[in-house]
Formats: structure tokens, sequence, C-alpha cells
């Protein structure tokens, strides 16, 4: 392996989905010498690339990472944890590849909380920019960029059933979920997949990258703590392979670690909330007691429903002899169920009349787990047939934290995420629950059913369908929100993602979010990478 140079203009940490995007894009001119730091190691594993793979690539901690929740308040919990990805590419390398854009109105309220060039006409530009979108260009889609998107090749009778009942509930049919008109309705997902193959971040940013001789890519390397001189950020203190070690910037360290380890960073390096730092054994640099706080997170519940024949369920294709067929079958062809994303089929709708836009999202795959009885490594397909529908409250008003509990880089963050803790945020997750039976109790669907067997039909009450949140459900992956980016001072960062009160270090991932987009956000955080590194190029020119 070469060795790192001295200083860099640019540091990024983390070749996720935003740290691809930056290292991309900061090192198309050749003006700038750009180094990524990655603390997990080399894309190179077959169960990134395809798809069904994931699976068991999120009980692999050396390609991903796990962090614990504190336990909530109300009784037995399902744990929550959260898998994020720790690869090149990041949670793109390990996700169920869903691709949503959220709604025009998400990133116009970020505007008028004081955040300006980040509305919609902003970032729909970005969006299309970083798309190469299989059915072409239009208001929805970009073509000719880095990513590429797919529909669905091969649709199921259950995603088809699922579709038309959801049309017979009132649900508009629609081609594109990204459709920015109206986000209300019903449809196959959009996918970062190519050919039946995985298309990551990492593929569609950083492998064209590392042809240029102005980015060094470092793996298996992790960032504990920024160096200061005064009050400027000059690097980052390292430990990996090689021992520990640190490299120097001449312009800027960029967070690019997610919204779990970008506040742990901050705040080992003296940035957060002073008293929390103070009891970790941390000296505070800088108090700001937002670092690490106001986390939005979707709560998420997996209802199961029994089919009536095996063809219509992927459950015995993931298991025994079938599962070493269609591996093989995928091999040879890159089709059949290993070719799938996670969740095939997608819809918004609104709970309540009245309300301006859809306030749940719904996510259908042909499969089932035994979510009951799970052993340590997690879930596994259940024998008999079944479909899971994932159903979400779409944009969560709760708010939980994410704290460093001891000055060791490899201490465990205390996590309390907070879920459902507000009125709103309880309504809507009851009114999704509703809305799945009824949908499944209709049209095409209804004739698949047997019977719900999670959370089961004895879940009746409000007070009861929350408390299967609790046992059922698990975090959506997609926090945003622990450095926020705001107008005043209380926020973590500025709207060009400087971080407040030092210099030389920018933000870039979704914890700068000051909410969640409406869906899921490793579309939305490429879209924010892109429009980030504009304004990086703009302050460097």
């Amino acid at each position: 392996m070469s060795e790192i140079a001295d200083i860099y203009d640019y540091v990024i940490v983390g070749a996720g989905s935003a740290g691809c995007v930056l290292a991309d894009r900061l090192t198309r001119d050749g003006r700038h010498s750009v180094l990524l730091i990655e603390a997990g190691p080399e894309d190179a594993s077959p169960l990134i690339r395809m798809p069904k793979g994931f699976g068991k690539l999120l009980g692999d901690p050396r390609h991903v990472w796990w962090f614990e929740a504190q336990p909530e308040a109300g009784g037995p919990n399902a744990p929550a944890r959260w898998h994020r990805g720790k690869t090149l590419g990041g949670s793109s390398a390990v996700n169920g590849m869903v691709y949503t854009r959220g709604d025009p109105s998400d990133y116009d309220a970020w505007e008028a909380l004081g955040l300006a060039g980040w509305n919609w006409v902003r970032m729909s530009q970005a969006f299309k920019a970083i798309e190469n979108h299989e059915l072409g260009e239009a208001e929805t889609r970009g073509v000719g960029g880095p990513l590429h998107i797919s529909p669905m090749h091969e649709p199921n009778a259950a995603g088809d059933a699922f579709i038309a009942s959801g049309q017979a509930m009132g649900l508009p049919l629609k081609a594109d979920l990204n459709d920015p008109s109206d986000q209300e309705g019903v449809g196959y997902a959009m996918r970062t997949i190519k050919n039946g193959v995985r298309f990551s971040a990492a593929e569609a940013f950083l492998k064209p990258a590392r042809r240029r001789r102005n980015l060094r890519v470092v793996t298996d390397t992790e960032v504990e703590r920024l160096i200061f001189a005064g009050d400027r950020v000059v690097g980052v203190a390292c430990t990996g392979s090689r021992g520990a070690f640190e490299v120097r910037c001449g312009r800027e360290v960029i967070l690019a670690a997610g919204a779990l380890n970008s506040p742990r960073i901050l705040q080992l390096s003296g940035i957060g909330p002073a008293p929390v730092l103070a009891a970790a054994g941390v000296q505070p640099r800088l108090d700001r007691p937002a670092v690490g706080r106001h986390m939005r997170e979707h709560r998420v519940l997996f209802m199961q429903f029994r089919l009536n024949a095996p063809r219509l369920s992927q459950n015995r294709e993931l298991s025994g002899l079938r599962l070493i067929g269609n591996v093989l079958k995928y091999a040879a062809l890159r089709r059949g169920v290993m070719a799938q994303a996670a969740y095939e089929v997608g819809a918004f709708l609104r709970s309540r009349p009245g309300l301006d836009r859809p306030d749940v999202q719904l996510l259908m795959g042909p499969f089932s787990l035994a979510l009951k009885d799970a052993a340590a490594g997690g879930p596994l397909p259940e024998a008999l047939p079944g479909l899971q529908c994932l159903t979400l409250p779409l944009r969560p008003t709760s708010e939980g934290e994410v704290l460093i509990s001891s000055d060791r880089a490899d201490a465990p963050l205390t996590i309390r995420p907070n879920f459902l803790s507000t009125d709103e945020d309880r309504i809507s997750a009851v009114a999704g629950v509703r809305f799945v039976r009824r949908l499944a109790a209709v049209g095409p669907l209804a004739e698949l059913i047997i019977e719900e067997t999670v959370p089961g039909p004895d879940v009746q009450s409000d007070a009861d369908i929350l408390t299967a949140y609790r046992l059922f459900g698990s975090p959506g992956y997609h926090a945003v929100g622990t450095c926020r980016m705001g107008a005043g001072d209380e926020a973590v960062t500025d709207p060009r993602l400087r971080v407040r009160g030092v210099a030389g270090l920018r933000i870039v991932d979704c914890s700068v979010m000051p909410t969640i987009p409406s869906g899921n956000t490793n579309g939305p955080v490429m879209a924010l990478a892109w429009r980030a590194a504009d304004l990086i190029l703009e302050d460097a020119a």
C-alpha cells in the first residue's frame, strides 16, 4: 500500500453515499487533492453486488456498524439496532435499494427555516444531475448522471394484487412513485439496481473517481478525533491497520460519517453539549447543545400476512436447496429472486382527510420472517408462505439523541430514539396499520390472504397497536438531524454546511437535514452531497 501524503486540500471522513459523491465532484477538475477515509473494507464482497445478499451482509460486523439504542419506556421492546454500512459505498452497499426523492414541500420547508438554496428547485436539479433513469428523462427523472435507477423488471402476483387493492382503496396508480406533482399513490418502487446488480454510491461515483491521481482512498481506518490549530480544524487523528496516525488538510475536513458517527466524532473532539462531554471525560472546546440532539427517525412496524399458495411468496425460495438454485440462477442470468430489492411495492397515503400531503409510507415484499421467535442472528424466512408490509409515519416529529458515554472512540454510544413520542406520530402510526388491514381485506389481495400473523388480529386498540410498534418494530435506518443545519447560532451547521464556531470543518450527510425527507433517505443524501459540492467549490474559487 502506498504511503499517505502529509497534507491534502480536503479530507473526507466516510466513504458512504455522501462521501462518494463528494470524492467524485471535488476531484473532477484536478485542482484539489482529496483523501477519502473509510472505516470498513473495500466493497469486494459478492454479497454487495447481489441485491438480496444484503440480508446476509446485515449480520456481518466487518461490513456493517451496529448501534444499539437504550430501551424505550413503556414495557418490552424489540431491540432498536441501527445497521449502517461500513464499506466503500456505506449504507448504499448494504441497504434495501429503494430509491425515493421525497416530496417537493420537504425542501421548500427547509428554505422556509432560513436555509437559502435548499428549496425544491435547487434540489430537483441535484436529483436530475445524479440520476440515469431507465424510464427516461422527465420532471421526475434525470438521465446521463452517474447513478443508475431502474423500475421493477420481474413483477409478481402478490405485488400486482397489492397494487390493485391499493387502487381499490383510492390510491392513484403511479408508474413512478417519485412523481413530484402529488406523492400520494401506489406502484412498484424504483431501485438502485442495474441489470440485476446493486448500483451503490461507490459504483456510481467513487469507481470512476479512483482513476484520478488527485484522489487517495484509505480503507479499514477509523477517524477518532479532529485536530485543531486554534479555532481551525487542520486534520484528523486516525487508527487502522497501519496503527495510529494523523493527516493534515489545507482547506477543509468534511465529515460524511452519517447521523450517528458524525456527532460522535464532533463530541469526542470537544464540540457538543458541554455537560455531556465533561461527564464523558472530554474537555469541552465548543459548547454546542444541538450536537447529537434533535434526531428524527422513522419507526417502522413489520406487518405480516399468511398467503394461501407457496408460489405467491419468496419464503421457500430463500432457504435450503431452492436458495442454492436461486443463487446459481443469479450467477448465470442476474435474474430471479436474488436480483430483487428488499421491498418491491411502495405507497404513500394520507391517514385522514384534510391533510395537504401523505403522512404514511408503505413498503411491501412477498416474503415473511419469523419475527416472534427471531434468533440472535436475526429473523429467518418463515416456512409457510407469507407477505410483509412495512408501515411508518412518514415525517416524524419525535426527537431523540445520540451522545458519547466515554472519551474512548470505541465506547458504545448512548442512543435514546424517543420514538412515537408526539401525538402526531402516534396518530399516523396507528392509521397506517388500520389502512393496511383495510387494504388487505379488499380486491385481489384479499383473495390471496388467509390471515394476519403480525401483529395479529387480536391487536385492535390504539394502545395495543403502539405496543406492537415496540415489540415488532425497528428503526427505519433513516436517522437525520443530529448535526442539523439552520439559520441561527443554535444550529450545528450554517446553510453552507460549515460547522458554526470553527473554521475548516463541514458536515455533509443526513445529520445536517433538519427534517426527514418524505421517504427513504439514500437518494436525498446523494442529492444533498451533490449540492454541497457546488457550495464547497464555490467557496474554493
